[in-house]
């Protein structure tokens, strides 16, 4: 399939020029970009007064859960997640986790996401969901063994069936990942087998690490060590973790961090609600660390809308330097981009020749979006999910025009309504 973007104001190129152009997509890649490209396309969109961006890369959340949106608000995490929503978690079939992942994915693919981190339970469900809605995903299941080597070794197995199960579907668009959940609730053991595979297999990695004050306080009476220095002497810490909150991280982790080439995910909303904490920012760019954008699962945000997660990242972290230069509109961009294309070992993240064409269209020609005068401003600053008109993932038309082309939304719209009517 060919597509032709006409006219559009295009954010081209790792230095996010805003350039007025067109963009041409043949298969699943960016072929030109140009003035008054005169070439045949399947597809012809006009971009007039709109602007044409990378699509925006969600290096984590937990995607099913969009079912628990609102089910429980304005209270610590331990009591959020011990009193809520693991009881209802325990609650969740495999096909309640197809719509509530499918749920997920359609609001993702409306806001302009076109790539997705994840982490849950019952993933095969998640892979068949992403299929069907056309977005780009690397799944992995959330493994906790609390130091039970019978519940471990069942972790594995699942771990494997995942990873067998997106291999046969042989997608272009669903990678997998280890999901160590987290260094409190994973053993040295399951941590160490987890290095090994991901060694192995080329696999990367993603784990909660440091989202927590009471967290660290757990590691450090368990093992001496704060949880970076805990995962550092296991030998764990390499260029393929990606670390999801790192909240609570001292100068000697944050240190240790960039020499083993981490990512970590940031995360200011989901941060905000659950008052978890203010992730070091500055100290972590200062150091050259990888840091991307998520938004972490639905229950704790309570969206998915990564324009919205750009302006609080923004936000959150000047009023807490009292420093209006810090997280700068294009830093903040990048990390929703670039960054987390980096992280994922994707050609994507840019709009470039020979890119993947992961891309989508904002719909300028509205008032808080006017005068175009600073876009990537405007998009930070201004924007929210809603202005995305139109989302292409792989060289195809996942959204035109705010309509969503493989999913029926108003059926999933009522399945997820039934199905949350029916658990509580």
């Amino acid at each position: 399939m060919s597509i032709l973007i006409k006219n559009g104001h295009v954010i081209y190129g790792a230095t996010l020029e805003v350039i007025k152009a067109d963009v041409y997509i043949e298969n699943n890649e960016i072929s030109k970009v140009g003035k008054n490209l005169n070439i045949g396309a399947d597809c012809v969109i006009d971009a007039k007064g709109k602007v044409v961006s990378p699509g925006f890369i969600n290096s984590h959340t937990h995607s099913p859960m969009a079912l628990l949106r609102g089910l429980a608000d304005d209270l610590p995490l331990m009591e959020w997640l011990q009193k809520y929503v693991w009881p209802m978690e325990r609650k969740l079939k495999p096909n309640h986790i197809y719509w509530g992942a499918l749920l997920g994915a359609l609001e993702m693919v409306k806001s302009g996401t076109t790539t997705f981190v994840d982490m849950y339970f019952h993933m095969k469900e998640v892979a068949k969901a992403v299929e069907k809605a056309g977005i780009r995903a690397y799944l992995s299941y959330g493994m906790v063994d609390l130091g039970d080597e019978e519940k471990r070794n069942a972790e594995i197995r699942e771990t494997l069936k995942l990873l067998k199960f997106i291999e046969n579907l042989d997608s272009p668009r669903i990678e997998f990942l280890f999901g160590p959940h987290a260094p409190y609730t994973c053993s040295p053991e399951l941590l160490g087998w987890v290095r090994e595979k991901a060694d192995e297999s080329g696999k990367r990695i993603t784990i909660h690490i440091s989202e927590t004050r009471d967290e660290v306080k757990q590691i450090k009476e368990k093992y001496g060590k704060t949880p970076v220095e805990f995962l550092d002497e296991i030998g764990f810490l390499k260029g393929d973790v990606i670390a999801a909150h790192g909240v609570w991280l001292t100068d000697k982790e944050v240190k240790i961090l960039a020499e083993r080439g981490a990512t970590i995910v940031h995360n200011p909303g989901s941060n905000m609600k659950l008052a978890s904490g203010v992730m070091p920012l500055k100290k972590l760019l200062n150091a050259g660390i990888n840091v991307t954008l998520g938004t972490d699962g639905v229950a704790s945000n309570n969206n998915l809308d990564m324009v919205e997660e750009m302006k609080l990242a923004a936000l959150l972290h000047k009023i807490h330097n009292l420093d209006p230069t810090v997280a700068d509109a294009r830093t903040i961009f990048k990390m929703a981009t670039q960054n987390g294309a980096k992280a994922l070992g994707l050609n994507a993240g840019v709009i470039k020749e020979g890119a993947l064409a992961d891309v989508v269209i904002f719909d300028f020609n509205t008032p808080h979006l006017r005068p175009i005068v600073n876009v990537i401003s405007h998009i930070v600053y201004s924007a929210n999910g809603n202005d995305v008109e139109a989302t292409i993932v792989n060289g195809k038309i996942v959204m035109l025009d705010r309509e969503v082309l493989a999913i029926e939304e108003e059926k999933v719209l009522d399945k997820v309504q039934k199905i949350v009517d029916e658990l509580r």
